[in-house]
């Protein structure tokens, strides 16, 4: 069930296929999904650990196929709350400044992609993609580098352009720079594995 999940991710389209006929329905969302690392959910927690590390994290992880994984652009692991947590200020960064930042960025997407039909860095590919997310050379050249070492394939190299333009946009626009490109990189998936 999962995997027919990967299709309309990447074409915004449901494709529903029978005998007479294929129907077509849009099917543009944002996929918003929470895992644990392991079964018992303790792979990373030293005061509880996991028993089974790290074959439970092998197991459980295997639910999910490669390709699905490489096709969800954030990947941020998030540790467990602690009690001496729940005490901290507030965030800086307040979420009336956050909506801000993000409506300036979607005002600059908006602007970027008026002559190309498209709305947002999200549903930009090919050339185009190249264009407006071409990163400068320091940028490029640590692109290259991270894609041999982790192994990204070509959606997944797609999906950090994509994401390191909208880190710049987040901060202003201009070009995609090194400091983008290693912020998007941070959010491709890494194994769970102790």
């Amino acid at each position: 069930v999962l995997d027919s999940l990967r299709q309309p991710i990447e074409t915004g389209e449901a494709v529903v296929a029978r005998a007479n006929a294929h129907v077509r329905y849009p099917a543009r969302f944002q996929l918003v999904a929470a895992m644990n690392p392991c079964r018992c959910g303790y792979l990373s927690d030293p005061a509880q650990g996991c028993g089974r590390a790290p074959k439970c994290a092998l197991d459980y992880q295997s639910r999910i196929s490669g390709p699905l994984f490489d096709r969800i652009d954030l990947h941020v692991e998030v540790a467990s709350v602690q009690a001496r947590d729940m005490a901290l200020p507030p965030a800086a960064e307040g979420n009336e400044d956050v909506a801000a930042r993000v409506a300036a960025a979607r005002d600059i997407q908006r602007a970027r992609y008026e002559p190309h039909a498209i709305r947002t860095n999200a549903e930009a590919d090919g050339e185009l993609l190249q264009a407006v997310a071409g990163p400068d050379a320091p940028g490029a050249a640590l692109l290259t580098e991270a894609a041999e070492r982790m192994r990204l394939s070509a959606r997944g190299y797609g999906r950090v352009l994509r994401v390191a333009r909208t880190i710049a946009d987040l901060a202003g626009g201009g070009t995609v720079a090194r400091p983008h490109i290693a912020e998007a990189l941070s959010y491709r998936r890494v194994a769970h594995l102790p």
